[in-house]
């Protein structure tokens, strides 16, 4: 943990919610036209990442369609504020913003590659799911070692995967599952260099 952390400790998790809940209270109060553009604008679909409006893979991250309910906040809030208070601010908000972005490239190429309809292809794609997903997934590293850390990635994958296996599934349900892959994925390879006997590099 850096000094920067430990000066302000537990400050991500907190501002990050707050600011995204208080965001999507503040769009409810615009008009259906304006809200509508907004969201699309900050959208990761299909039709602004071929236009090039990269941007969005950062914006979309702090926008959601309507208010997170208050069970999912909390337990959003939980999960960054743990993953700050374990590693640091900076090791959270790096695996959130891989987890989103990693996730939302490989849904975008994919559909691109499947020449999706109009309709999907301006989705509104905005939320906190793909990052909060990577960061509980990497979070797994800090269980104890042995059962308990194979258990919760095995039990993450195989809830991530149940709605990926369903006829009605969405590209948001691989997404979560990509996104979580993700996560586990780093908490493996933090498992592997933290041995003492791994080779070295160099």
């Amino acid at each position: 943990m850096t000094d920067h952390d430990q000066v302000n400790p537990l400050l991500l998790g907190p501002v990050y919610t707050g600011g995204v809940q208080l965001g999507a209270y503040a769009l409810e109060r615009l008009g259906e036209r304006e809200r509508e553009q907004v969201l699309r604008g900050c959208s990761t679909n299909v039709d602004n990442l071929a236009a090039g409006r990269w941007e969005t893979l950062l914006s979309s991250a702090f926008v959601v369609e309507e208010p997170m309910p208050l069970p999912y906040a909390l337990l959003l809030l939980a999960v960054l504020g743990y993953a700050e208070y374990a590693y640091g601010a900076w090791w959270t908000a790096g695996v959130f913003l891989l987890g989103h972005a990693g996730a939302t490239l490989l849904g975008y190429g994919t559909l691109r590659a499947r020449r999706p309809g109009p309709g999907t292809r301006r989705a509104v794609d905005v939320g906190t799911s793909y990052g909060f997903n990577a960061v509980l997934g990497a979070l797994t590293s800090a269980l104890p070692r042995g059962a308990a850390r194979h258990t919760a990635r095995a039990g993450l994958l195989a809830l991530g995967l149940r709605p990926v296996l369903r006829r009605e599934r969405t590209f948001t349900d691989a997404g979560h599952l990509v996104a979580l892959g993700i996560g586990v994925g780093l908490s493996l390879a933090a498992d592997y260099l933290s041995r003492p006997n791994h080779p070295k590099i160099g």
